[in-house]
């Protein structure tokens, strides 16, 4: 069943103001690879609305996540924040997270976009589309598996193999076609490359501008972070790029994550707990959209305008957690494949 039309309508289902966040005052201590400066009106309007002080370290999510499994029970981590699946389910595998009980976030947020045990929690989304030259291209892929046709032969500019973004998305491929399909898949996709991978999603994007590739790969906030405001190189050309949200008569497009946890050994618990609900409300999930062109992870809450101008579409509910344990499968079949 589609889900966006029902998510981003104004509609019903519990709501969450950030009045039901009681004072507490204390501290909260968080650990956090979200590197956007929108995220401080997040900060400071929790610091406002509960007396709660927040005391942040910055950094690398795998950074991070070794440094909370050095300190293990001695760490002052109270919450883990970081972007992509596979890097909350390693926070998990590692043990550096713990479950969370909470009426409020399995109200708020949907279950497949929460562990199954848990420990981490969605709190905002990127669908990873296909973005195309309307002048070049006049039959755009409409598939994540199209991208693999030979018809697009030297067409597609995309990350590296060493990206998240690329490992999530074949490891949800993987979860769809099995191994086998999903091998001949990257094959096809490298097969069909304009270039090397290189540089970040904006780079992809402004590769459709510059000429060097007809097609593109990207997480769909570097897009609308261009529609709401100057981007060298690409906000002056958006007119000229389409896009396709893929497999709109199968499993729906994919969707990356940017979540987080409570840590395993949080030394003021409660207030974690309180932080994290506080990021299911409607407030922090309306920043989340206007602040960074983000999709909201919690249903009814209002699109801002760069990214409702994107479209409702139908997205991949796979379950997430299972799409993060075959990340390794997926690097070894890129690895196979030579897709650098």
């Amino acid at each position: 069943m589609p889900r966006f039309p029902t998510v981003f309508s104004v509609a019903a289902g519990a709501v969450l103001t950030t009045s039901a966040l009681a004072y507490a005052e204390g501290e909260l201590n968080l650990y956090s690879s979200r590197h956007y400066d929108t995220d401080e009106r997040l900060y400071s309007d929790f610091e406002e609305m509960t007396g709660i002080t927040i005391n942040r370290i910055e950094g690398n999510a795998d950074e991070l996540i070794q440094r909370m499994v050095a300190e293990g029970a001695n760490s002052p981590a109270d919450v883990l924040l970081t972007v992509d699946t596979s890097r909350l389910e390693r926070a998990k595998d590692a043990g550096v997270l713990q479950s969370v009980e909470s009426d409020i976030l399995e109200a708020r947020i949907p279950g497949y976009l929460q562990d199954a045990d848990n420990q981490w929690f969605g709190f905002s989304q990127r669908a990873r589309i296909l973005f195309y030259d309307k002048e070049d291209v006049t039959d755009p892929p409409q598939t994540y598996e199209a991208l693999a046709d030979p018809a697009y032969e030297g067409t597609v500019c995309i990350r590296s193999s060493t990206n998240v973004y690329s490992q999530t998305i074949l490891a949800a491929m993987i979860e769809h076609l099995g191994e086998e399909a999903a091998r001949d898949w990257a094959e096809g996709v490298k097969n069909n490359f304009a270039r090397d991978p290189q540089g970040g999603d904006t780079d992809q994007l402004r590769g459709i501008v510059s000429g060097e590739c007809d097609i593109a790969m990207s997480n769909t906030y570097y897009f609308g972070r261009a529609i709401r405001k100057e981007v060298d190189g690409l906000s002056d050309s958006i007119d000229g790029i389409g896009w396709v949200f893929p497999n709109q008569d199968s499993f729906g497009a994919h969707m990356n994550l940017s979540g987080g946890g409570v840590a395993a050994n949080a030394p003021n618990r409660d207030n974690a707990v309180r932080f994290l609900e506080y990021l299911a409300s409607d407030q922090a999930q309306e920043y989340f959209s206007a602040g960074n062109d983000e999709y909201p992870a919690v249903p009814g809450v209002a699109l801002s305008p760069s990214v409702a101008k994107l479209g409702f579409f139908k997205p991949d509910d796979v379950d997430l957690s299972q799409v993060a344990k075959n990340v390794p499968l997926a690097q070894q079949i890129f690895n196979e494949v030579g897709w650098e």
